[in-house]
């Protein structure tokens, strides 16, 4: 098991040894409880590729196809005069 060192303002070390005497634990307990939680939730990117990858199986379960033969051609996007 790794040590870390950890510098915090006194009067926040004070609060945290007196929430951890409430909870019959130590500040050590409570630091490592908080990192435990953290590290179990991933990071962002984790939970954005998860999520991604849930919508295109949600997709492919409808059976529903995209092509790129139902999209605009480079013309069409590009005419000028639509836009008049």
């Amino acid at each position: 098991m790794a040590n870390i060192t950890v510098s915090v303002p006194d009067d926040i070390y004070n609060a945290a040894r007196i929430r951890a005497a409430e909870a019959r634990t130590s500040v050590s307990a409570l630091v490592r409880e908080y990192l435990t939680r953290i590290a179990a939730q991933g990071s962002e990117f984790e939970r954005l590729v998860a999520e991604q990858n849930e919508i295109i199986t949600r997709i492919h379960e409808r059976g529903a196809a995209f092509s790129a033969s139902e999209r605009l051609s480079r013309d069409d996007i590009h005419d000028r005069d639509a836009l008049r």
